[in-house]
């Protein structure tokens, strides 16, 4: 019986397939993505240096206004400071992530410049052939030249000296560590991204990542530069990274706003909004910055906010705008704060103060992070970000004439970071294959 009822299971389905080759079939094509932007930008040398520059620097400076109160609460920001609208004097002591000097004069800058000018030496020597492996190779050959044993300019008598290269050392181990294990095999690497700081979906990538959106060809091209770099994060944290070099890339050929933060709806060419239940998560953390500013805007009611309870509302002194400004402001950074996560420096909750910030700022450069430094958390980080992206925007030319200039001076004289030089040097740099 079973038999019988097989067989003619199977005689259907020859039946069925037959009759269908007599039928007319309609084939509805599934629709074809195209690249977001231009499939190549071509600027001259003047207009790409300028840009250039204008992103390395807009990225320092976002950088040196978060220097002094990095991690710190936006309340304790106000009471020390008032409201922040330039450079102040990094306070501070010093630390590898840090700015590796107590107390330095405004316009200094911590770890995220430094990533930028370590970046520059890597896309110096493999713009040909950028890929994980070289990256790898890289940071592990950085950290073996720190290393005292191999470093012949090491003074080991005076401590002091040794303590430097310490310092140094700590800054980059956690790095290294993942990057060796990246060249041993995938056992060993998943073994270390997995204890890289803890554990944590750290913003590793954002740190690096908009350096591949200003000499790649394309948005595509930036994006999937990025996320291939992107060996020390986790998770949609690289869905992320690549976001930011396409955001960057986007810059460089737009001036809306609008439509160089679109390069984070239209590039996806990993297909994370396809992701079962979950869709792009990194999309829907935009898209709710979005809304939240728009949410602030529509407000109504703000004089009563501020009435029922002026201590929360309280207008910051210094700050640059109305009461009315500042309640929709601080509106913002309570929607902010309800995400917040575990650690500060999580990609997630970088890349929403970062994409609310830019939305907020409507492509003003001092407004925008003006916006982030006064928030406070991770502040330098993603103010390094948002400056990089406004700045290649802009290009160095327009961006602020007191904020740029002191930022070129102080980097080079006491940072040792020449950011004219690291723009010249990476110039007649492309990512195209």
């Amino acid at each position: 019986m079973a038999v019988k009822k097989k067989l003619t299971f199977l005689g259907l389905l020859a039946l069925l397939f037959s009759c269908k080759e007599d039928r007319p079939v309609l084939e509805i094509a599934t629709p074809t993505k195209t690249g977001y932007g231009l499939p190549e930008i071509n600027l001259s040398n003047e207009v790409r240096y300028d840009k250039i520059l204008g992103a390395l620097v807009g990225s320092a400076i976002g950088d040196a206004m978060g220097a002094s109160i990095e991690m710190w609460h936006r309340k304790d920001i106000q009471r020390k400071y008032g409201y922040i609208s330039g450079l102040t004097p990094a306070v501070r002591y010093q630390s590898p992530e840090g700015t590796w000097g107590h107390n330095l004069d405004s316009g200094s800058t911590t770890d995220d410049t430094r990533w930028k000018m370590l970046l520059a030496s890597y896309l110096k020597k493999y713009a040909s052939s950028p890929n994980a492996d070289n990256f790898a190779a890289f940071i592990t050959d950085y950290y073996i030249s720190l290393i005292p044993v191999s470093n012949a300019n090491l003074d080991l008598v005076h401590p002091d000296s040794l303590d430097t290269q310490i310092e140094k050392l700590d800054w980059i181990k956690e790095w290294a560590r993942v990057a060796m294990a990246y060249k041993k095999g995938s056992k060993e690497y998943q073994k270390a991204i997995n204890r890289f700081y803890g554990g944590e979906m750290s913003c590793a990538g954002m740190l690096y990542a908009p350096m591949f959106g200003l000499l790649a060809s394309n948005t595509e091209k930036a994006y999937s530069t990025a996320y291939e770099h992107a060996i020390f994060d986790i998770g949609y944290a690289k869905d992320i990274s690549g976001m930011t070099a396409a955001i960057t890339q986007m810059a460089l050929q737009a001036n809306d706003m609008e439509t160089i933060l679109n390069a984070s709806v239209f590039v996806d060419p990993y297909g994370y909004q396809d992701s079962r239940l979950v869709g792009r998560i990194a999309f829907a953390i935009a898209d709710g910055a979005e809304k939240n500013v728009k949410a602030a805007q529509e407000l109504v009611n703000t004089h009563q906010l501020f009435s029922s309870d002026p201590i929360t509302w309280k207008v910051p002194k210094g700050y640059p705008g109305s009461q009315d400004e500042w309640v929709r402001q601080e509106f913002i950074y309570q929607a902010l704060e309800k995400n917040k996560k575990a650690i500060p420096f999580h990609a997630g909750e970088i890349w929403e103060i970062a994409f609310t910030a830019l939305v907020f700022g409507k492509g003003d450069f001092e407004k925008t992070l003006q916006f982030i430094v006064n928030y406070g958390r991770d502040n330098d980080t993603v103010a390094a970000v948002a400056g990089m992206i406004l700045g290649a925007k802009e290009g160095y030319a327009k961006l602020p004439k007191d904020l740029k200039e002191t930022s070129l001076k102080v980097n080079k004289e006491q940072m040792g970071i020449d950011l004219e030089v690291m723009a010249k040097s990476i110039l007649n740099l492309q990512i195209k294959h």
